[in-house]
């Protein structure tokens, strides 16, 4: 802001100057102008005037008869005139020709009369164009400033509330809000930002409150733990030292110590389970949404991106319906299941297939080259399972977890399976979501 400010006091300060480098000219320059032309006219008139006394013996008696008698259409610069006969040189008659106007004018002393022309001279005053020149100057400055004012106001003022905001919300202070503005240029930008900074500060709320709960959870489940461990610790000390002589008094320690090993164990799961879930979160906006607005999407991204890998992409033809879901979400979740095909296929066929089933949608990704074992199946929407499948492949086994959590948050379903086609494994990713 510092800079435009500078840069309007130096346009109002150049403007003041050259405001006065003007006047300054105006006034060492001569701005009579050139009155030839309007004296040019007065001659010819003076001229067809003694022509027509001397031909006609009688004076003019008016600029049309005079205009007439020289065969011209007009005198320029000559608006009027006015005739005295030189018998009538007393009387008001005399007097009206004699009074000074306010018009211009100028008295030819003919033979048989005074003719008074009246005429525009065409010269320019001084003052009217110091007045002129001075309001265009005082006009386009006044213009120039309003337009940086403008762009000040509108543009740079609104973008630099925002020039902090992105280091205030690497630093995570994510806690002093945006004021509202409604301007044409920032407006929806400002609430845009806005949003995400309430969005960020939700979801690290959100978190810190996840992980204070799993803290009190494990250090809970810790305690709980030491407890049948010391009994254990206790009762493998009484054997190692043999204090029970009774088969039966060891049967039921063994018994205790199989009862402690059981309680730990189940603390322990507890453990786990708390440690899966819950560790991502997700946000769905379900709405009614035609599935073809997503199937199109995928088509017009994957059918360029499948023939640069040199694979076959095939999408069967299909009923564009209304369904019940979240777009964006939707597209992520194809998405995942057709880049898990690419990355653990054989890279030779991709075919989907859509298809209206009773009140449900039905959406199939398959893909060639299925080495998956059988029994791995229930499993690969598990959070962190990897296949036998994977080779050499990266991942972390979260891509079919996070797509079946999103499909549930959509009141859908995702199931996987292997499918014998043109004599070879295919694997087919199901994909079902309600209509609308």
């Amino acid at each position: 802001m510092k800079k435009i400010n500078q840069l309007l006091l130096a346009v109002l300060l150049g403007g003041l100057g050259v405001l006065c480098f003007v006047n300054l000219l105006l006034s060492q320059t001569e701005l009579s102008g050139n009155d030839r032309e309007y004296r040019i006219s007065l001659n010819r008139l003076e001229q067809s005037v003694e022509d027509f006394e001397k031909e006609t013996g009688r004076a003019a008696e008016s600029l049309e008869e005079l205009a007439a008698f020289a065969k011209a259409e007009n005198y320029p610069f000559v608006t009027g005139l006015s005739v005295l006969a030189r018998e009538s040189e007393e009387g008001q008659e005399s007097e009206a020709f004699w009074r000074n106007g306010e018009s211009e004018y100028a008295v030819i002393a003919a033979r048989l009369a005074y003719y008074k022309v009246y005429y525009v001279s065409g010269k320019i005053s001084d003052g009217s164009v110091r007045v002129l020149v001075n309001s265009l100057a005082v006009f386009f400055l006044l213009l120039t400033l309003s337009v940086l004012w403008y762009v000040r106001q509108k543009i740079l003022l609104p973008f630099t509330r925002l020039i902090r905001l992105p280091y205030e919300l690497s630093k995570g202070n994510l806690t002093i809000p945006l004021e509202e503005n409604k301007d044409r240029f920032f407006g929806k930008f400002m609430w845009g930002m806005d949003l995400l900074r309430e969005s960020l500060e939700e979801n690290k709320a959100r978190e810190l409150e996840l992980l204070k709960e799993k803290k009190v959870l494990l250090l809970s489940l810790s305690h709980d733990i030491k407890t049948p461990l010391s009994a254990i610790h206790l009762y493998a000390q009484a054997l190692y030292k043999n204090l029970y002589q009774e088969e039966s008094k060891k049967q039921e320690v063994a018994e205790k110590i199989k009862e402690k090993a059981d309680e730990i164990e189940s603390c322990i799961g507890e453990i786990v389970k708390a440690s899966n879930e819950d560790f991502l979160s997700f946000q769905v906006e379900n709405r009614e949404i035609y599935v073809k607005a997503v199937l199109e999407q995928i088509r017009l991204y994957y059918e360029e991106k499948m023939a640069l890998y040199q694979l076959e992409f095939k999408m069967e033809s299909y009923s564009n319906c209304l369904v019940w879901g979240d777009g964006d979400r939707m597209t992520e979740v194809m998405q995942n299941v057709i880049e898990n095909a690419i990355k653990y296929g054989d890279g030779r066929k991709i075919g989907i297939s859509a298809w209206r089933e009773e009140e449900e949608y039905v959406i199939t990704v398959q893909n060639t080259g299925c080495s998956l074992a059988e029994k791995e199946l229930p499993h690969i929407f598990d959070s962190f399972f990897r296949g036998s499948n994977v080779g050499k492949n990266p991942g972390s086994g979260l891509g079919l977890y996070i797509c079946r959590q999103l499909m549930h948050l959509m009141e859908g379903e995702i199931t996987a399976g292997i499918r014998e086609k043109d004599g070879e494994p295919w694997m087919e990713i199901c994909l079902t979501l309600h209509l609308a």
